[in-house]
């Protein structure tokens, strides 16, 4: 029962998708968009107050040292790296210039600092309050273990990966890939993943939920095409999680476990009572030394002040200055001249229109979709849509969660994981098109 009834509720929350009116969604999004709608126009002055809050503490710890803050939660949460500092400030910089209406347009737009200050950080605040809080029953109580052990076989074989990463996958279908990134955060972080297993998981398997795709293709106008827009999705993103873990960087990755507490887990040879008892003998045996209600609640309100305090300013940082580039630059239209023969070898019409499109995504995973949608072709919007979903590394939200995480991914191995996942994904979903699509 300690196994069944906390993973029973954590699979409600975060693997059940609901549908909600014209939407589907999950029952932990269902509570955040209620208190994203309950907050309403507060919740970006809300933000900036976190964002300042947490320049503040972190100085104070930095110049006064506090007895309270030389160890312990408040130590890992505010002692930080100059260089992560200086991201908290500008982090917090670019919101009060945007909430205030000062400053440069390039930091103060609408489709920059605004989509960072207005748009996202409000889904943050919301969503990652509910999913610090709730985790715990999805990944303390067994419910790994036992879908693990179940599926320990085939993901060894054909991704080389533990089973329990099935959940991080499901979570990212269902929910958001950014709640995926969190489950393999913590997972690496309490030593069921090692380094590799972490960095090809948070980069290969946090996918974007069905709520976004069917919004994606809603905005391109191709949603009467959802259904082979989404298998076609999952076909390109199986394949390049098959391929791309198996080249460099990630192939260099070493199989040591995150150093403060080592391996803890094995997956020793199953005894002759079958896969189903075994994966329930596990997932048993995890559910009695799960963190009682007092350690839950402190584990929580930890992980809660790490997302709020640490990490919302890393993306709202990390995500202007890549709108802005994207927006106000030509980085991206330089960049993606090469992709131009490419897409024409591939038979794709108006390629160097949609050329930019596909390389933008790396800035933010809903600019393809912005640059693309008024091409004329049909294909077209249909293969940037579909490599705008398997891209995966997109800095304004799960590239900046990576970089913040102690998952050990550098900024130029995220480019290069972006540009091997563009390079092997757009054939196979051109291929698709041309041939069952249209």
């Amino acid at each position: 029962m300690k196994f069944l009834v906390p993973s029973l509720l954590g699979v409600s929350f975060f693997l059940v998708p609901f549908s909600v009116g014209d939407t589907i969604n999950i029952g932990m999004g269902l509570m955040a968009d209620w208190l994203k709608a309950t907050l309403g126009s507060a919740l970006p002055a809300i933000a900036v107050a976190v964002l300042c809050l947490s320049v503040i503490l972190t100085g104070f710890v930095k110049l006064a040292k506090p007895a309270w803050a030389r160890q312990g939660a408040a130590h890992e949460l505010f002692d930080v790296s100059p260089v992560w500092f200086a991201m908290r400030a500008l982090g917090a910089i670019f919101a009060l210039m945007t909430y205030f209406q000062w400053g440069p347009t390039q930091v103060t737009a609408a489709f920059t600092g605004g989509v960072m200050l207005n748009d996202l950080a409000p889904v943050l605040l919301t969503f990652f309050f509910f999913a610090a809080i709730l985790l715990p029953l999805l990944v303390d109580f067994g419910f790994m273990e036992f879908i693990g052990s179940l599926v320990r076989r085939p993901f060894r074989a054909i991704f080389n990966l533990p089973g329990r990463s099935a959940i991080d996958a499901t979570a990212s279908w269902m929910g958001s890939g950014t709640v995926g990134v969190l489950i393999t955060t913590q997972q690496y972080e309490q030593g069921f993943y090692s380094k590799r297993e972490a960095a090809v998981i948070a980069t290969n398997f946090s996918v974007v939920s069905i709520a976004f795709a069917l919004l994606v293709t809603s905005f391109m106008n191709i949603n009467h095409l959802f259904v082979p827009f989404y298998l076609t999705v999952v076909i390109a993103g199986l394949i390049a999680a098959v391929i791309v873990p198996r080249l460099p960087p990630l192939s260099r990755k070493r199989d040591d476990y995150h150093e403060p507490v080592g391996c803890q887990i094995s997956e020793e040879n199953q005894s002759d009572c079958g896969v189903l008892r075994y994966s329930l003998g596990m997932a048993v045996a995890r559910a009695e030394h799960a963190p009682g209600p007092l350690k839950l609640v402190k584990s929580a309100g930890f992980n809660v002040a790490d997302i709020f305090l640490g990490l919302l300013p890393v993306v709202i940082a990390i995500g202007t200055v890549a709108l802005m580039l994207a927006e106000f630059t030509p980085v991206f239209t330089w960049l993606s001249y090469p992709m131009i023969p490419l897409l024409e070898l591939l038979q794709i019409p108006h390629a160097a229109e949609a050329a930019p499109a596909t390389l933008v995504g790396f800035a933010d995973m809903f600019l393809p979709a912005v640059l693309a949608k008024d091409i004329d072709s049909e294909l077209t919007r249909f293969v940037i849509a579909c490599l705008s979903l398997t891209q995966l590394i997109y800095m304004s939200e799960i590239g900046a969660l990576l970089l913040k995480s102690k998952i050990p991914l550098k900024i130029w191995e995220l480019v290069a994981i972006f540009v091997l996942r563009t390079l092997i994904t757009l054939p196979i979903i051109a291929g698709i098109a041309h041939l069952f699509v249209f």
